[in-house]
C-alpha cells in the first residue's frame, strides 16, 4: 500500500500538514470565536464550541455539530467535566438559580436541554455508565421540572430509555466476554491434528448462503456493540494544553471495538483451520470451493469483514502452500474475490464496491438491501491515519475543527450501518460452531499443512523438524 491512505469520501484528501489547500481561499467569518469559512465552521476555541453546544429559548446547535463535537470533544475535555460546563452555563444564562423562576422562558428552554439530554444519551449511552454523568443530568431537571410537570415524566422516560439501552449492551459484552474464553482455551487445544470425533464446517452447514448469512449475524451482534467514541478514544494522545494528565489514557474504552478485530482473526484462523484438517485432498478442496461460495454471498449480502476474513484465511501460508490440493479447485471464482480485495491502490477496487454497498443502503426499501459491514481494520486504519495527519489543535490553541468534521463522517457512517436489523433467521447450532468450534494455532496449521502435503524445500523441512 503505496504513500498516506485517503480517507473514504474522495472530497476531502488530506495533506500531512494539514487539508488541501483549495479549501483555504475565501475569506474568514468569525462569530462569537467561531472561525467559519465558506459557511463552514473550521476552528474555535474550546470555549467558544462548548457554547455553540448549549441551546437557549431560541437557538438549538444542528444536529451534525452536536454529534460532531460530543465525539471530538473527548480529546479535550472528559464527557463529565463536558457536561457539567454545559449545565453550569444554562443555570446561569437561564438564571435558574433565581429564586423565582421565569417560568414562561423555562418553558422555552426547558424542551431543547431535554432534547440535548437525550441525543446525548441515545448517540453515546456508554458516557452515562458514569455516576457523575447521570447526577448532572438529574441536577438539570430538578431545576426545570417546577415549571412544567411533562419534565419529569421525559426525565423518566429518557432513564429508562438509558438503562435499558445499557443493560442490552453490557448483556451483550458479556456475552462476548463469556466466548472469547472459552475461544482462549480451546485455540491452544491443538498442536497436531485432532482425533476424528472433531466437527467439521460441513457437517454443520453445507449451504454457503445459509453460512454467509449467520456470519452476517455476527457481525452485526457485534458491532451493535461498538460506541462511536471508541474511535476517537482508541487514539487519545495527551492535550497539548493539559499538562497534567492524560485525557482517557488510564481507561482505553474500546474493548468492543478490540473484540471485534478478535472475531476477525479468529475468523481467519477457523477458515484455514477447517481447509488443513481433513485428511484427504479431494476433501480439502471441496471445503476451499465451500469457503470461496460462502465469500461470495458475503460480497453479494454487503458483508465485506467476512469477506476479507475467509480470503485472509485462504492466503495464509499453511493453506496456500498447499498445491496439490488447490490444483483440484476451480479458481476462477477466488481470483475474482481476491481482485475485488486487492490492496493495490490503497484498496481502490474494494472501496468502489464499498461506494456501491453504502449507495444501495441509502436508497434500500428492505434490510436485507441495507447491509454494509466494512472491512473493519481498514476503516480504523483511515481514522487512524486521518487522526495523524492533521493535528487537533491549530498553532494559536483553536481546536482543528475541520478536521473533526471529516472524523464524524466516517464514524457516522458507520454507525448508520451498524444500526441495521439483521433480516436473516438466526441459527443456533451454526452460530455456536463459529464461536467455539476448536482452532488451530499458527505452529499447528502449518504441522497440518505439512501432514497433509510433505514440505517440499528445506526450509519447509527445517520447519517441519523443529515443530515435531
Amino acid at each position: 500500500q503505496e504513500g498516506m491512505p485517503q480517507t473514504l469520501s474522495a472530497t476531502t484528501m488530506f495533506t500531512p500538514c494539514g487539508f488541501s489547500p483549495h479549501l483555504h481561499t475565501s475569506k474568514e467569518d468569525e462569530q462569537g470565536g467561531l472561525i467559519f469559512q465558506d459557511g463552514n465552521l473550521t476552528s474555535a476555541s474550546l470555549d467558544a464550541l462548548i457554547q455553540h453546544l448549549i441551546p437557549t429559548t431560541d437557538y438549538y446547535p444542528e444536529k451534525a455539530y452536536i454529534f460532531t463535537f460530543l465525539l471530538s470533544s473527548r480529546l479535550f475535555i472528559e464527557p463529565h467535566e463536558l457536561l457539567s460546563r454545559v449545565c453550569h452555563k444554562c443555570i446561569e444564562q437561564q438564571r435558574l438559580d433565581d429564586p423565582v423562576l421565569d417560568k414562561a422562558r423555562i418553558r422555552k428552554f426547558g424542551p431543547k436541554i431535554l432534547q440535548l439530554l437525550t441525543e446525548w444519551t441515545e448517540t453515546f449511552p456508554y458516557d452515562f455508565q458514569e455516576e457523575r454523568m447521570i447526577g448532572h443530568l438529574k441536577d438539570m431537571i430538578h431545576r426545570i421540572a417546577p415549571c412544567d410537570e411533562a419534565y419529569w415524566k421525559k426525565m423518566n422516560q429518557l432513564l429508562q430509555t438509558l438503562n435499558q439501552k445499557l443493560a442490552t449492551l453490557s448483556h451483550g459484552q458479556e456475552g462476548i466476554v463469556k466466548i472469547s474464553a472459552a475461544v482462549s482455551d480451546k485455540l491452544v487445544a491443538f498442536k497436531s491434528k485432532p482425533p476424528s470425533i472433531q466437527r467439521e464446517i460441513l457437517s454443520v452447514c453445507s449451504d454457503p448462503y445459509t453460512l454467509a448469512q449467520q456470519l452476517t449475524h455476527v457481525e452485526l451482534e457485534r458491532l451493535s456493540h461498538i460506541g462511536p467514541e471508541e474511535f476517537v478514544q482508541a487514539f487519545v494522545h495527551k492535550d497539548p494544553l493539559d499538562g497534567t494528565k492524560t485525557c482517557f489514557s488510564e481507561q482505553k474504552k474500546t474493548s468492543n471495538l478490540e473484540a471485534y478485530v478478535k472475531w476477525f482473526n479468529r475468523l481467519c484462523y477457523l477458515v484455514a483451520t477447517e481447509i488443513c484438517m481433513p485428511a484427504k485432498k479431494k476433501q480439502r478442496a471441496q471445503v476451499i470451493e465451500f469457503f470461496i461460495d460462502v465469500a461470495r454471498e458475503c460480497f453479494n449480502i454487503g458483508n465485506f469483514n467476512s469477506l476479507m476474513a475467509i480470503i485472509s484465511g485462504m492466503n495464509m501460508s499453511p493453506v496456500s502452500r498447499l498445491k496439490k490440493t488447490w490444483s483440484k479447485v476451480k479458481t476462477a471464482k477466488f481470483f475474482i474475490l481476491e481482485h475485488q480485495m486487492d490492496p493495490t491502490g490503497n484498496f481502490y477496487n474494494y472501496r468502489t464496491a464499498l461506494r456501491g454497498a453504502a449507495h444501495r443502503s441509502l436508497t434500500a426499501h428492505s434490510n436485507r438491501e441495507k447491509i454494509v459491514i466494512p472491512f473493519f481494520s481498514l476503516l480504523i486504519k483511515d481514522i487512524y491515519f486521518l487522526n495523524e495527519g492533521c493535528a487537533n489543535r491549530l498553532p494559536n490553541g483553536h481546536v482543528n475543527f475541520e478536521k473533526f468534521l471529516e472524523l464524524a463522517k466516517q464514524v457516522g457512517e458507520f454507525i448508520t450501518w451498524k444500526q441495521v436489523e439483521c433480516p436473516f433467521e438466526q441459527d443456533p447450532n451454526i452460530i455456536h460452531y463459529l464461536h467455539t468450534a476448536p482452532i488451530f494455532t499458527e505452529d499447528g496449521l502449518y504441522l497440518a499443512s505439512y501432514e497433509s502435503e510433505s514440505p517440499e524445500n528445506q526450509t519447509e523441512k527445517d520447519r517441519w523438524k523443529s515443530l515435531r
